[in-house]
Parts: structure tokens; sequence; C-alpha cells
């Protein structure tokens, strides 16, 4: 029977030099700007589409702007929170707390911008009609343009707020 040496790498201590060392780039305006760009283009149409389906349009009520801001709140206040923590306190956040809270962003960006987006689009398709309720929807829906706007706001100040310092050399 042959042996064969043993293998060196078997006792080798774990190179940690070897990990990943990942980044994650800030948000795109662009792809923001795409998103939004898009909901324009679905509210549009989703009137069209309702109205040919159900013979009326949607009713845009008070709880569904109202849902919006609660999120804008939410997002501006982790935001303002974290930009305490990491920017003036210098606190080092947990990873998985620093992970969460950049999903958080990324997501409320491009949720945001397409809920404004299909909002001002619905907004949009009712200007100049003489429907009962056109200037309900418009208004209701500009309300609800301005929560998503603020979504998005708020995600890019949490996103810069999770940033981390190089540190000097």
């Amino acid at each position: 029977m042959i042996e064969l040496p043993p293998d060196p790498r078997q006792h080798e201590e774990p190179d940690h030099d070897d990990e990943p060392q990942g980044r994650l780039g800030p948000t795109s305006y662009a792809v923001v700007t795409g998103w939004a760009l898009a909901g324009l283009v679905l509210g549009w149409v989703w009137r069209v589409v309702a109205e040919r389906v159900n013979g009326v349009a949607p009713v845009v009520s008070w709880p569904q702007p109202a849902a919006l801001w609660l999120v804008a709140v939410v997002i501006a206040i982790t935001a303002w929170q974290t930009h305490r923590a990491v920017q003036v306190r210098r606190e080092r956040l947990e990873p998985h707390r620093a992970v969460n809270r950049l999903v958080l962003a990324r997501a409320g960006a491009y949720v945001g911008a397409l809920v404004a987006g299909i909002y001002a689009g619905y907004a949009l398709s009712w200007i100049g009609d003489p429907a009962e309720l056109a200037g309900q929807r418009i208004v209701r829906s500009l309300v609800a343009v301005a929560a998503g706007l603020v979504i998005v706001v708020g995600s890019f100040l949490l996103e810069r707020a999770c940033r981390v310092r190089r540190p000097r050399t």
C-alpha cells in the first residue's frame, strides 16, 4: 500500500485575507428615474385598462396616500437615527443592521419612484376630463405623488447615512 504525504493545507490556519471585500455602490439616479418613468406610463395606462375592463376608473381614497406617508415617515426617521448614530456619534452598526438599512433604502428608492410615477400618470390622465370625480382623483393622486417623492428622498438620505468613512492612512 502506498501512503500519500499529508496535505499541508489541513494544518494551515485559514487565511482571512482571501475573504471577499465587496462594495455596494450608491443607488443610481438613472435607475430611479427609469422606475418613475415606467410608473408614469403604468399610471396612465391603468385608467384606460380599468375603464375598459370594469367600465369605471379606480377611485383614489385617502388611506392610499396616508399609507405612503406612513412609509415616508418611517424611512425618514430611520435615516435620521442612522445619521445620528453613524455620522455624528461615530457608532458602528452591526453588519446585519447595516445591510437591512441599505436594503430598505434601495427598495424605498425604487418603489417610491415607481409609486410616485404611477400616481402622477393617473393624475395626468384626468387633466381636462369633465368627470365629476376628476378633481378629487387628481388631488389625492398628487398627495400620493408627494409621499412617493418623500420616500425616495428619505431613502437616499438613509443610504447616505449608512456610508462608512475610510480610515485615513
